[in-house]
């Protein structure tokens, strides 16, 4: 599979369903004040770098990188379409952000994830391409629906 990785266009028409859809997926796993995906609106605001994958017409996975503070970002709004989970989308991806980092001199990348079951798969994706365990960072605080991790870029 061949896919394209390319900054956001939020203009695509493709790109507000696909995001929503990411929203859609998390409302059960967690009370509202345990998810924290961010929307369209803020995936927007100045800080945060979006990226799509592409494979022919289709949007099949988004990540962003949005900023902390100086050096220090947060991976966000991580997401492969479903029919596309087990095929190197989101480690894609994940290989891709790292690599804009380094490239603009970021130090760190954390990130916030779900303890339930259903965030498993992510929690070893990030795992295996060296995130550790860490404390909340930025505004977060001590959540048990949550499970924060980091790495250095």
């Amino acid at each position: 599979m061949t896919i394209l990785i390319d900054r956001a266009d939020f203009d695509d028409p493709r790109l507000a369903p696909f995001l929503q859809a990411h929203l859609d997926d998390l409302a059960p796993t967690a009370p509202a004040e345990s998810r924290h995906a961010l929307d369209l609106t803020a995936l927007q605001k100045p800080g945060v770098r979006l990226w799509v994958v592409r494979d022919a017409d289709a949007i099949i996975g988004t990540a962003a990188l949005a900023a902390l503070e100086p050096g220090h970002e947060e991976l966000k709004s991580m997401r492969t379409d479903p029919g596309y989970r087990g095929r190197g989308v989101a480690r894609g991806l994940v290989t891709h952000l790292l690599a804009d980092a380094r490239e603009r001199g970021i130090g760190r990348i954390s990130l916030e994830t779900g303890t339930m079951a259903f965030f498993a798969p992510a929690r070893a994706l990030y795992a295996s391409c060296g995130f550790v365990p860490c404390a909340p960072f930025g505004s977060y605080g001590e959540d048990p629906n949550s499970t924060f991790m980091t790495r250095e870029v």
